[in-house]
């Protein structure tokens, strides 16, 4: 159930909405016109096509970037200078001068020229049972939290927590935070109290938005309970306001504020801020495998530009499209692509609150067919794991609405790839492979925009967006200029969606991504780039084995051993080997069904790898397991692989955040088994 604020009498769309049809990404030859796709291009001379305006936008990065921020982003106060940035001091500054309010450009202006328009599809839990909020609407909870975070005692400049699962007043909070100056700190709503807490300290946050349940897969979560640990070890957290997402009632203190009912007597007017293009728009967390988690740091201006530009053209949208990215609010990927990104470009974007396979695993495809939705963008972990369910969940649900498939979060294998195409796309879907970061703000490369026709390459990356320009570096820092060659993927110039900083620690900032390779942005990945040009991803270069000599990425050694029939998804790692520096080691979960001995499966494998890569490159140890250890994102635990198999099980640390605490255990028995006595299969 839910409160009346969130169902009440909310508008569905229900007139046809005005639908800017462009033909110029299917237009060929002569017809092709790029000013047509990208209007701005009218003003760039000898611009004709999509490789023409690609060099245009990183040689004459200041004209291009100058020229898309005036004509897509409303100003309150125009900017005086494009970009003033220097690598060598971490110095990343756009459009300085300018000022201009985030939700005036997410909403106000959206409500003057189509107010009925649907801004959010909130796909809840339960299938068939999705609200709709308008443009209209979303400014008037926005512009209510607003005057209530005001009243208790926000002010521009201080950092909002939000622990919330993705749902309309989530992003009304994000929304609120911009209107007001405050900057917001979405914390994944799955995280244990600790991770939570920790978030809270950094940021330095006096208020925390939250829920009193989360509903996910059929399951009730006790969000507030966690909350009220977590503000425990808080000191300078002085309220929490508690929205009601089910009607069970928790406990409240005198800390506590009810959400939905004190924003019932605030005014539906809250006059938005003058914030200048660097204020601070949020910070968002992020960990490795080891150290303490980054509070990175996106402003208002580049940031905003970059996601509109890119949800508009890697995912070919148009006016009047649904866009369906199934990520959750509390990672990057819904911050660029389900609330800004698309809200910016005046979009349609769906909120998912439940599992891929809840309540049977043809959930993705049956809200597709339902709510109509023409891009769809999620991750190679889900698509992997549907995989294994076979065809007949795709195919019980009409996807003719799809016109563009997505693909985030980690390079997707060859097998995925085709699948995702030709069962869920039936073969007539482009699908983009999208590398991107948290650092990055958005999406860096992808297959498209491209000329019109261009090829797309299973399992690739493929091309630079407008603005970036890579570079693959080698072990002594020199560029490699050829194509065909592998290296540490670097960016040699500033673009408007980069982080610009970590949360009161800049100088790690700049050890982290400006030291390694100096006059370089260094992304902490690996890269191919094939004789063609384009850029394939390997994986982290933390997650790079060495055997021999010989580096080896994982993704890649993944890619071969998930085309083996009876494997639906593989973790492979390095561990430490006596006299090859180190050996491979993987984990193989088998298809359902699937019924095979372990080691006529290994030395499949072992061919296979062999045939695909290289002698050299063959797993020394192969453990089948039921489930690989995952976050409830879906990201592979691979720090916690690697202390199993290194038996440092002593030092797992923090596990709370996994989907299934008990794949651990079953790892840590099947590795014992496997090394007890020694035999490498």
């Amino acid at each position: 159930m839910m409160c009346s604020l969130w169902r009440g009498s909310l508008l569905t769309l229900t007139s046809s909405l005005n639908r800017r049809v462009f033909q110029c990404c299917r237009q060929l030859g002569r017809s092709y016109n790029i000013a047509s796709c990208m209007p701005e291009a009218v003003a760039f001379q000898g611009v004709s096509d999509h490789s023409g305006l690609y060099k245009f936008s990183v040689n004459e990065s200041d004209r291009f970037w100058g020229a898309v921020a005036r004509q897509r982003l409303s100003w309150i106060s125009p900017f005086h200078t494009v970009q003033n940035c220097d690598f060598s001091q971490g110095k990343i500054k756009w459009f300085e001068g300018g000022k201009l309010n985030v939700s005036v450009n997410c909403l106000d202006r959206h409500v003057q020229t189509c107010p009925e328009r649907v801004a959010l599809i909130w796909e809840r839990d339960e299938p068939g049972t999705e609200v709709k909020i308008t443009y209209r609407q979303l400014l008037e909870l926005t512009c209510r939290l607003g005057n209530l975070l005001k009243r208790q005692g926000v002010r521009r400049g201080d950092c909002v927590t939000i622990y919330m699962p993705p749902c309309p007043l989530a992003v009304a909070s994000m929304l609120a935070c911009a209107r007001i100056g405050a900057a917001h700190n979405v914390v994944f709503a799955g995280f244990s109290s600790e991770a939570l807490a920790d978030r809270i300290r950094d940021a330095q946050s006096s208020t925390v938005i939250t829920v009193n349940q989360g509903v996910r897969g059929g399951k009730v979560v006790d969000l507030k309970r966690t909350v009220d640990q977590a503000v425990q070890n808080c000191p300078s957290v002085q309220q929490v306001l508690v929205a009601m997402r089910t009607e069970n009632t928790v406990a409240m203190t005198d800390r506590d504020v009810p959400l939905e009912e004190e924003m019932m007597k605030e005014d539906v007017v809250c006059e938005p801020v003058a914030m200048d293009s660097e204020d601070v728009l949020f910070l968002l967390y992020t960990s490795g495998s080891t150290g303490k988690p980054k509070g990175l740091v996106h402003t208002q201006a580049g940031y905003l530009l970059y996601t509109s530009l890119t949800h508009r053209y890697v995912f070919n949208y148009h006016d009047g499209d649904v866009f369906g990215c199934v990520a959750d609010i509390g990672w990057i990927t819904g911050h660029s692509y389900i609330v800004y990104g698309p809200l910016c470009n005046g979009g349609t974007t769906v909120l998912f609150e439940s599992t891929p396979v809840y309540p049977n695993p043809g959930r993705y495809w049956e809200m597709v067919e339902r709510l109509g939705i023409n891009q769809f963008y999620g991750a190679p972990t889900a698509i992997r794991l549907l995989l294994k369910y076979g065809d007949e969940w795709v195919q019980n649900y009409n996807r003719s609405s799809l016109k563009t498939l997505g693909s985030v979060g980690e390079p997707i294998n060859t097998e995925a790839w085709e699948w995702y195409h030709r069962v869920v796309g039936d073969g007539r879907c482009p699908v983009v492979d999208t590398w991107w970061q948290t650092e990055t703000g958005g999406i860096c490369i992808a297959p498209r925009p491209s000329d019109p026709e261009a090829e797309i390459v299973p399992g690739m990356a493929m091309r630079p967006f407008y603005g970036i320009k890579p570079a693959l570096l080698d072990t002594e820092g020199e560029v490699l200029s050829s194509n065909d060659s592998t290296g540490a993927l670097c960016i040699s110039q500033a673009w408007p969606g980069m982080a610009r900083t970590i949360h009161n620690h800049h100088q790690r900032f700049t050890e982290t991504y400006f030291h390694p390779y100096p006059g370089f942005f260094f992304t902490g990945d690996g890269a191919h780039r094939s004789k063609e040009g384009y850029y394939q991803i390997v994986g982290r270069l933390d997650d790079v084995i060495n055997v021999s000599g010989h580096r080896l990425g994982t993704a890649e050694l993944e890619d071969v051993v998930n085309q083996c029939p009876g494997v639906a998804e593989s973790a492979a790692i390095g561990y430490s080997h006596d006299i090859k520096g180190e050996g491979v080691y993987v984990f193989v979960v088998l298809k359902k069904a699937v019924m095979v001995e372990e080691d006529v499966l290994a030395q499949q494998l072992r061919e296979m790898v062999s045939r695909s890569i290289a002698k050299y490159a063959c797993p020394d140890f192969i453990q089948v397991v039921r489930c690989l250890p995952k976050t409830r994102s879906g990201k592979i635990m691979r720090r916690v692989l690697r202390k199993v198999v290194e038996r440092n099980t002593d030092e797992l640390g923090d596990l709370s955040t996994l989907d299934d605490p008990d794949s651990v255990h079953e790892v840590i028995s099947g590795h014992r088994r496997l090394c007890g006595d020694g035999k490498q299969q």
